[in-house]
Parts: C-alpha cells; structure tokens; sequence
C-alpha cells in the first residue's frame, strides 16, 4: 500500500535513519503500509539491511494523548533490551515531531502469529486452535509474563515509569470514577450492575499487605502477542504496549486467567468468554506455573481476579454507554452488555468464594 508523505516524508526520515538506525541499512528508502487503526500507524521499512524494522507513529488525525503514548510505549519496549522479555527491540526513538509529523520509534519486525478477536471469540492459528496445541499457548503466555515480572524496573531505568506507592489503593477509586464518567460523556444514564458495589466495597477492605511493585503490560492477552508457527507453542514477543506502567504485575496475571476455568469446578465454562476455555489450562494451574517461575506469593491471588474483573467491566462499559448514545450499533452494545455482566458476576462470585 502507498504510504502518504504525511505519515512518513522519506527524505527527512532517511536522513534521521542514517543517525540513528545504521542497522537498517543504507539502501534507498522503501515504506509500506503493515497496518493502521485510530490509535496508531505501522509502517515497514526496507533499506536493504538483514534487519526487518518497523516504524510506529501516531495516525495523521491522532486522538488526544497519542503522542505521549507512543513516546511512552517506545520508552518501555527499550528499556527491556536486553532482558529475557519477548518484546519487539527497540532501535530508536524520535520525539521531534519536525521529522516526519508526529513522534515515532523504530522496532525490530518479530515474526509469529497472533490470536484474532471475531465473532465474539479469540481464535488461534492451526493447529494450535485446538487440543493438545492449543493447552500449551496459555503457558506461553504465562512464560512472557514471568520473564517481565522478574525484571528489575528501577535497575533498566524506569523508576519514574508509573507510582508505585499506593497502587493497590488507588485502583478501585480509579475503575469506579471511570465507569461513572461515561453519564457525562455520553447521552447515556449510569446504571446499576449486579456485582458492582459487592466487588467494590471487597477490594477496598482486603487489599493485600505484600505488595511487589514491577512493570506491568496493562492489556495482556494472545491478540497482544505473537507466537512461533512450529509447535510447541512459544512466544516471540508481547506486543502493543501503550498501557503499560508501574504497579503489581499480579494484575496482568489476573487479567489473562481471572475468567478460565476454576479448578474447583474444572467442567464450568463461562459462555461469555472469549478464550477457548475447554482447551486451556485453569486459572489455578497458570498461578502456580507463575509463582514457580518468579517466586511470588499467591495466596492473596483471588483478590487479584476480583480486582481485574472489576476492572474489566468497568471500561468495558464504555462500549455499553456509546451504543447507547448512537456512536455503536445496538448489537455491539449487546455484546459489551454481556461481557461487562459476565465480569461482575464473576468478580463477586470471587468475593463471596475468598470470604
């Protein structure tokens, strides 16, 4: 696909390649289109080098914020150089929007597949879309995370990233100021949903006292990762970073496995998921697979659960209020509509389970 000077002029890009990513190659320039959404632009770039790149911008109408998203997501992929993360490498990172119109970074091109998000279900690639494949991606997963949880935040430079202090704390307030703002900013009337408060008033009186701050993702899951094409599975890199900050990584261990299967009830299955839950591992057996690899106590792990399901139903909800307000068609809100239920009723299963 044509690229537009407006996303990527070639000449000035060249020249700040030449400065800055020699790895490249010193070929003329070639730029193509790989992807592109309302959150931001993936170009390829080819110079000729044995290095496959690709550049990431915000779109050229970008959404409020998106600068200092990508300067942010650019700043995190670099600081895991190095590290044993899968994580696509980061070669440079321009903050000057003089260059090509918008701050950009430059990041290796990682080769693997990604799990697509249709017909309200995440499906995998063959042959890893059914058993005994498609058991081990959940382990997969799970070794990208420990990798991350185990890596020293402040010692590859991200001290500042995010505050730790008082993590636990603020989440419930944040989650709850979130999903009520969506009355204001939508013609839609904030309601009352079963399991909210119960989760709610939960979190606030058992946040655990062994709090170990880390780098966290912030949106794990297979659409957000990119796996081997030849069996077993193994991830070659957790991808799409914008959410990532400074707080308890047991958050994103919560978020991939809070809605899998339970081992106290292996043969119950959420029809709303979005996992193929017959074929994956409980939530049980990827903590303890988690606290093997990184040494991290477990025992407080339900209220984790709680707390990303909370989470979840609480920006979820938003698809709810602009379906409602005419923004989204009536269906999608159906389909948030029952993910957003599904997530409470469970967080406050949880609750009543840990009690």
């Amino acid at each position: 696909m044509t690229v537009s000077s407006e996303l990527a002029d070639p000449e000035r890009l060249t020249a700040w390649l030449d400065a800055n990513v020699p790895d490249l190659g010193d070929a003329p320039l070639r730029i193509a289109h790989l992807h592109g959404g309302t959150s931001n632009v993936i170009l390829t770039l080819d110079r000729g080098g044995p290095a496959q790149m690709v550049l990431r911008r915000p779109p050229a109408t970008p959404p409020p914020g998106s600068d200092k998203s990508v300067l942010r997501e650019a700043r995190v992929l670099a600081a895991l150089n190095g590290t044993a993360v899968p994580h696509p490498h980061c070669h440079g990172v321009c903050a000057d929007p003089a260059v090509i119109g918008a701050p950009f970074y430059v990041m290796e091109r990682v080769q693997g597949w990604a799990a697509e998000l249709r017909d309200g279900r995440i499906h995998n690639r063959a042959p890893f879309d059914s058993a005994p494949s498609e058991y081990g991606i959940a382990f997969a997963m799970i070794d990208g995370l420990i990798a991350l949880a185990n890596v020293d935040y402040k010692a590859v430079g991200l001290a500042d990233f995010g505050r730790a202090d008082g993590f636990l704390e603020r989440q419930v307030d944040r989650w709850e100021s979130q999903i009520k703002s969506y009355s204001q900013l939508y013609a839609y009337t904030y309601r009352d949903i079963p399991g909210f408060a119960y989760a709610r008033d939960w979190l606030r009186a058992n946040i655990p006292d062994d709090f170990r701050a880390g780098i966290i993702h912030g949106d794990v899951g297979t659409p957000n990762a990119l796996f081997t094409f030849d069996r077993p599975a193994r991830l070659t890199a957790l991808i799409d970073w914008e959410l990532s900050t400074i707080g308890d990584p047991l958050i994103d261990l919560a978020w991939f496995t809070s809605k899998l299967r339970d081992e106290d009830r292996p043969g119950e299955i959420d029809p709303h998921a979005l996992y193929p839950l017959a074929n994956f591992p409980t939530r049980q057996e990827l903590a303890r697979y988690y606290a093997a690899g990184t040494g991290r106590d477990l025992s407080n792990f339900d209220y984790y659960c709680v707390l990303a399901l909370h989470k979840a139903g609480c920006i979820l909800e938003y698809k709810v209020a602009q379906s409602a307000a005419g923004i989204l068609p009536p269906e999608t809100g159906q389909f948030f509509d029952r993910l957003v239920q599904s997530s409470f009723a469970r967080a406050e299963q949880l609750c009543r389970k840990a009690s």
